[in-house]
């Protein structure tokens, strides 16, 4: 699928009042509504190999920054991420969207489709999390543990963002060095602004979640969930656990990929979405 858009210039973008902050957004094309929800400590220009060809394809296509990301409000206190993106889908008079998360995106996602049912048609979930399911894979465990004593530290920033990297990039079976450095250098170079611009909301206030891992039999929209072979268990699982437990969920296994699927195998990742959004008749 080409990356050329014949109509960059009509990008609009703006940001949109939500409690205590603002999200800045970028919104192109017409048509049904796609909001691409990224991961944590990234931004909305993960998705840049995906926004064009959406557009193309006779989609009005949104991607944002959630709150503490990228050019939106740093964190201020207790939030909730899914009320921040109805405020966003009311803000653009968007009734009711499919939404295409990857990681943290796809946790927000779940959520919004739980609180909101009514506000999405379709979820399409890359890399899972889902509110309520702790983390309990060693290698995902350690690496947390070394982010935390990082904070405040001379070296604090660099050394957080590293763990990072090698949990959300490298992942458990890989080295650095196995990974694409080009790739790698554009992951690290995202997480570095957030942590730079948001230091101050670092530990400040809690996401208000729904619990969606004991409420995902809730969901009734079409519903896939990809994961990258080379990702932590804990994904996997998270993974399996929608599959298993929404109704007439597919799951769709990516190779050669970790955690950031649209960005690793690329072409398989526009493929399956493609085919979806084409499944759903918009």
């Amino acid at each position: 699928m080409t990356h050329d858009f014949q109509a960059w210039s009509e990008i609009d973008n703006g940001t949109v009042p939500v409690d205590d902050g603002e999200l800045f957004y970028e919104t192109a094309g017409s048509g049904p509504a796609v909001v691409l929800l990224h991961g944590g400590m990234l931004d909305q220009h993960m998705w840049d190999e995906q926004f064009a060809w959406l557009v193309n394809s006779g989609l009005r296509v949104v991607r944002y920054d959630s709150r503490g990301h990228g050019l939106s409000s740093t964190v201020t206190g207790d939030w909730s991420n899914h009320d921040d993106l109805v405020a966003l889908l009311d803000a653009l008079d968007i009734p009711r969207a499919v939404l295409v998360g990857l990681s943290h995106g796809s946790r927000v996602s779940l959520d919004t489709a739980i609180a909101y049912p009514d506000r999405v048609s379709a979820l399409f979930l890359a890399s899972p999390g889902v509110s309520g399911r702790p983390f309990t894979d060693p290698f995902i465990l350690e690496h947390i543990r070394e982010q935390v004593a990082a904070i405040g530290e001379p070296d604090g920033a660099e050394r957080y963002v590293e763990h990072f990297l090698r949990m959300w990039v490298d992942g458990p079976h890989r080295a650095p060095s196995a990974v694409h450095p080009g790739f790698r250098e554009r992951m690290r170079a995202s997480a570095c602004a957030n942590v730079e611009v948001h230091a101050d909301g670092v530990g400040v206030g809690m996401p208000l979640e729904v619990g969606a891992a004991d409420r995902l039999g809730e969901i009734r929209v079409p519903t896939a969930v990809l994961d990258g072979d080379l990702d932590s268990t804990d994904i996997s699982a998270n993974a399996h656990a929608i599959a298993l437990q929404v109704p007439g969920a597919r799951r769709i296994r990516i190779p050669a990929a970790g955690h950031t699927v649209n960005l690793e195998n690329t072409r398989l990742f526009d493929h399956e979405l493609h085919s979806f959004l084409t499944s759903l008749a918009l």
